[in-house]
C-alpha cells in the first residue's frame, strides 16, 4: 500500500466517525509558523485541536518573502471574514534542524531567504534561539502585515521534548526587540 493510499483510508475511517465543520478563523486566533521536519510537528508539541490554529510549514519554519506574503494573505482573508482584533503569530523553530546542514551551501540559503550571502550571518541558521529573534526581527520590519499581531517564538528540542519560550509575546512593532535569547 502507498502511503496516499494509506492516508486515504485513514481519512475515509476517521471522517465518517467524526467529521465537524468548523470556523474559518481559528479559535486561538493563532498562526503557527514551523519547519517541515516531520520530528517537530505542531500539531502534537502543542497539543493542537482541529480548527485552534493556522498552521504554515516550510525548511526551517523560517520567515521568507514568500512566508511574509502567506501571512499577510491570510491576515486580509481573516479580515474578509469579519474577524476583528489581534492574532498571535507563534514561530516554533527547533534543535538539530535541516536548514543548519545547509550553511556550507551560501547560495542556496541566499536564494530561500531571497537575501545576498553576505547577510546570511544575520540569519543564524545554526542557533534556533537566535534564529527566532532574527525572524521576528524581519516581521517586526515588513509594514504589510498588521500591527494587531502579537508575535512570540518558541524552541523545540527534538532529542529531550522540551519545548523553550525564547522570545515571549509581545506586539509586532512597540518595542524593537525582545530578550536576548538563551542558546539553544
Amino acid at each position: 500500500m502507498t502511503a496516499i493510499e494509506l492516508m486515504q483510508r485513514r481519512h475515509a475511517e476517521s471522517a465518517a466517525q467524526r467529521f465537524q465543520p468548523l470556523s474559518e478563523i481559528p479559535s486561538l486566533r493563532a498562526l503557527v509558523i514551523a519547519c517541515a521536519d516531520q520530528r517537530a510537528d505542531p500539531t502534537h508539541i502543542l497539543g493542537l485541536k482541529p480548527g485552534e490554529a493556522a498552521v504554515i510549514r516550510n525548511a526551517g519554519g523560517r520567515i521568507t518573502p514568500a512566508t511574509i506574503q502567506m501571512v499577510a494573505m491570510m491576515a486580509t482573508v481573516v479580515a474578509e471574514a469579519g474577524a476583528r482584533g489581534g492574532f498571535e503569530l507563534i514561530l516554533l523553530h527547533h534543535t538539530d534542524c535541516g536548514v543548519a546542514r545547509l550553511a556550507p551551501h551560501d547560495q542556496l540559503l541566499a536564494s530561500y531567504f531571497d537575501i545576498p550571502v553576505s547577510a546570511l550571518g544575520d540569519k543564524h541558521v545554526t542557533e534556533p534561539a537566535r534564529a527566532v529573534q532574527a525572524d521576528l526581527d524581519c516581521l517586526r520590519a515588513t509594514p504589510i502585515l498588521p500591527d494587531t499581531l502579537i508575535v512570540s517564538g518558541l524552541v523545540y528540542d527534538v532529542e529531550t521534548g522540551g519545548l523553550e519560550l525564547a522570545v515571549p509575546p509581545g506586539p509586532l512593532r512597540g518595542r524593537e526587540r525582545g530578550p536576548s535569547p538563551r542558546p539553544a
